[in-house]
């Protein structure tokens, strides 16, 4: 008969022959597990740091302003102060920044020391193009299809068929922010219709 039935062992155990975990010693890690460790936190580390800049893409940005406003920035994407833009822009100009969700807006100049409690939103309300204020008509006036605002972003001349949008404008430690307009429109005395 073959392989031989093992009844039972009788005789003792060497030191040499009892398993280390039966001897009380702890075995050490096996390179294999270790390897396999060291492999898997190092792919962790990557693919968290791969992740994080897609994450974060798709969380909104914080407010800037204690109103929950926008910073606005110039055309270089720095933070617009106050002072740096009046000093640079006069009486009555209407100078574009980047407002709301990124959208060019017109900030305008009120006085030597005074930034307009509103901004224009610079998108014409027919097909979306950038109206360009016209100072020697006192109007914004789209090169697309000739719609015409006034002053205030009031629609005078179609085809565009609303006014253009407005944001509120606050300047806080000579920063300037945006801020969403849910007001009546006190151009027309209705509701926004961007809100």
């Amino acid at each position: 008969m073959w392989p031989p039935r093992c009844t039972g062992y009788t005789g003792t155990l060497s030191m040499t022959q009892i398993p280390a975990s039966a001897s009380g010693d702890v075995p050490g890690m096996g390179r294999r597990q270790f390897m396999n460790l060291l492999t898997f936190g190092s792919l962790t580390g990557v693919a968290l740091g791969a992740l994080y800049p897609v994450v974060n893409y798709f969380i909104p940005p914080k407010a800037a302003g204690s109103g929950g406003g926008t910073a606005a920035k110039d055309e270089l994407g720095n933070a617009v102060t106050a002072t740096g833009w009046l000093s640079s822009h006069k009486e009555g100009d209407r100078s574009l920044v980047q407002g709301l969700k990124g959208d060019p807006t017109y900030l305008i100049v009120e006085g030597e020391d005074a930034i307009g409690s509103y901004g224009i939103n610079a998108i014409c309300t027919h097909l979306g193009c950038v109206v360009p204020w016209n100072s020697g008509a006192n109007k914004f006036i789209c090169p697309c299809h000739g719609s015409q605002y006034d002053a205030t972003g009031k629609v005078v001349r179609g085809p565009a068929p609303l006014s253009l949008a407005l944001a509120h404008v606050s300047v806080e430690n000579d920063n300037v922010f945006l801020s969403q307009w849910t007001e009546t429109d006190f151009r027309t005395g209705d509701k926004p219709w961007w809100a």
